[in-house]
């Protein structure tokens, strides 16, 4: 990561204290990591970027995901929309028309789904083992 960047979290940090810098650079890398999976650096909605996060998270933290969300401040899908909605008023990232903070709300439960997520991620590799 830049200097500048840092410098932007920093403020941003500041200004909103409730996220950790840690989550606003995770949520940049699922950015990158969800373009990568369309292929293209095209901007992404909201949905497409919780998917993103969503399979990062678990491919990164495995069980430990929901716990390391939850020490960078984000219990929900819609603290990750108040981190991207950062970004955006900050100048980071660019916002299109039709983007919503809405597209954050009741994305999915971190404890069911990304459980769930872990669990067949454990139950692939074992198969690939057998």
């Amino acid at each position: 990561m830049n200097q500048t960047f840092l410098e932007h979290i920093e403020k941003i940090v500041m200004a909103d204290q409730r996220y950790a810098a840690d989550a606003y650079a995770f949520v940049m890398e699922a950015l990158a990591y969800t373009q990568k999976r369309f292929g293209s650096e095209r901007h992404v909605t909201g949905e497409e970027l919780l998917e993103g996060i969503r399979e990062l998270v678990v491919k990164e933290y495995g069980f430990l995901a929901v716990e390391v969300l939850h020490n960078w401040g984000v219990r929900t899908t819609e603290d990750l929309g108040h981190i991207v909605f950062n970004l955006v008023d900050h100048g980071i990232l660019g916002k299109q028309e039709d983007d919503s903070f809405d597209s954050f709300r009741n994305g999915f439960d971190f404890t069911s789904t990304l459980g769930k997520d872990y669990r067949r991620q454990l139950t692939a590799v074992a198969r690939r083992m057998r």
